[in-house]
């Protein structure tokens, strides 16, 4: 057994409780989440999935409520909740396009506890209400991930790409077509922020296009095709193609194919999000990489509350608590792929990444750490 393992394994004491499934919490608690997602849409399916795996390990009972990309409807479900006479315990939310704040205004006027997960507050309104616990007390704080870092890395490895097999155009540049999901969520604001950090970085490289695909896998298709006949009548040569998740990069390989491109030889495409989709692109070569596991918020947030209720608050280090994404390429695919294509998210023991007594706010919820997590393979020696 690695010490890497046996750090996790004694990770499961948290402020000197025992964390094992369905006993040594302080008490069962409920939790509800309001999904801005519709119903069958991955990336939110997984996030909730994760979470409600976390809270079968944590003795924590989570209800899942579907905005179906209606933010008139996210809000009314977060006031349904918050006016319910039995309420739960805590209430997690998404700030997408800042529709969470009435939601916790309310929650505030009725003492409801509420986390916001992968988008916190910006511009005005964190202007307005300020940090976690301070104007909304119980506001206790934030999960995001470092989607900046990650829009950074996913450019780095297309330039790389097209660097090292020479596929500049005929005025010596690198050409990339950027494909955001949308111009306000703050998700998308960080991922195309990573983008423009990357080719400012870089003299030799062009970004010819940015262009929003609101999120979806169709419309990124239409502007993916629409770039390459307006690259072909200049008579550029497109390198690489940046999309801010998984369908939009999906949507982006069809374009290509359709225009006698051949994804992984002669151009790259880049994605985001773990899906099992992309997954099966790298395999086939198609893909150069999909940065994420941000799903994992949902089942990470569920420690943090968990940690909380048993009296050790994540705030000790901050109420913004930021998680690292990663991404999966040829090189790593078989160490997580079948956690993902399979959703088997009852296979991490969600207990090993509570914070240790004495060190309250302090976790790791990186990709090696969730690796080094899961189940060994029947017959493997650890």
């Amino acid at each position: 057994m690695t010490g890497f393992l046996r750090i996790l394994l004694v990770a499961g004491t948290a402020c000197g409780l025992v964390a094992s499934a369905g006993h040594g919490f302080a008490k069962p608690l409920d939790v509800v989440f309001v999904s801005p997602g519709k119903t069958g849409e991955v990336f939110w399916d997984m996030v909730a999935q994760s979470m409600q795996a976390a809270g079968r390990k944590l003795d924590m009972r989570v209800e899942v409520l579907t905005s179906e990309r209606n933010y008139r409807t996210m809000q009314e479900l977060g006031f349904g909740v918050v006016a319910r006479r039995d309420k739960p315990d805590f209430l997690i939310l998404s700030n997408e396009e800042s529709a969470a704040v009435p939601i916790l205004e309310a929650a505030e006027a009725a003492g409801v506890k509420t986390l916001l997960l992968s988008n916190t507050l910006i511009g005005e309104d964190a202007a307005r209400l300020g940090p976690p616990r301070q104007k909304l007390k119980t506001w206790l704080g934030d999960i995001t991930t470092d989607l900046q870092t990650a829009g950074a890395r996913m450019a780095n490895a297309l330039i790389a790409a097209a660097r090292a097999e020479k596929w500049q155009s005929a005025d010596g540049k690198i050409h990339i077509l950027g494909i955001g999901g949308d111009e306000i969520t703050p998700a998308s604001i960080a991922r195309n922020a990573g983008l423009k950090l990357a080719v400012d970085a870089a003299p030799d490289v062009v970004v010819d296009r940015l262009l929003f695909a609101n999120w979806t896998q169709s419309e990124a298709e239409q502007v993916t095709t629409n770039y390459l006949g307006w690259a072909s009548r200049k008579e550029i040569r497109p390198a690489g193609i940046w999309a801010g998740n998984d369908p939009m990069a999906l949507g982006a390989l069809r374009a290509a194919i359709a225009a006698g491109l051949v994804p992984g030889r002669n151009i790259e495409v880049v994605g985001l999000n773990w899906s099992e989709d992309a997954l099966r692109e790298i395999e086939a070569g198609r893909l150069l990489l999909t940065d994420g596991g941000h799903f994992l918020l949902g089942g990470w947030s569920i420690v943090l509350l968990r940690d909380y209720a048993d009296g050790c608050d994540f705030a000790a280090v901050s109420p913004h608590v930021e998680v690292k994404t990663s991404a999966i390429t040829r090189d790593n695919l078989a160490s997580v792929g079948d956690l993902i294509r399979t959703r088997a998210f009852d296979r991490i023991d969600f207990t090993r990444f509570r914070a240790k007594a004495g060190r309250c706010g302090r976790y790791d919820f990186s990709l090696d750490a969730l690796i080094s997590s899961l189940p060994l393979p029947e017959g493997v020696a650890d």
